[in-house]
């Protein structure tokens, strides 16, 4: 698995998983529950949204297309 979006926003990570998986790609969201662990410092820490490597490059240009700005690999 590759990761396609990191962010600390959880409205991008929901709007972001909903078009992906409108043109039939899966992806999984990492580090859900990361602030758990931290217990409560007050930050928030970055999730992390996948998918598998043959999707990826679709998978970026449909985010890239609807105005996420990515990360570089």
């Amino acid at each position: 698995m590759k990761q396609v979006l990191r962010t600390t926003d959880p409205t991008q990570i929901v709007y972001a998983k909903a078009l992906l998986n409108s043109q039939d790609i899966n992806c999984f969201e990492m580090d859900v529950h990361m602030s758990v662990l931290e217990g409560s410092m007050g930050m928030l820490l970055p999730r992390r949204l996948m998918v598998i490597d043959d999707d990826l490059p679709q998978a970026r240009l449909i985010l890239q297309e609807n105005g996420f700005s990515l990360e570089e690999e």
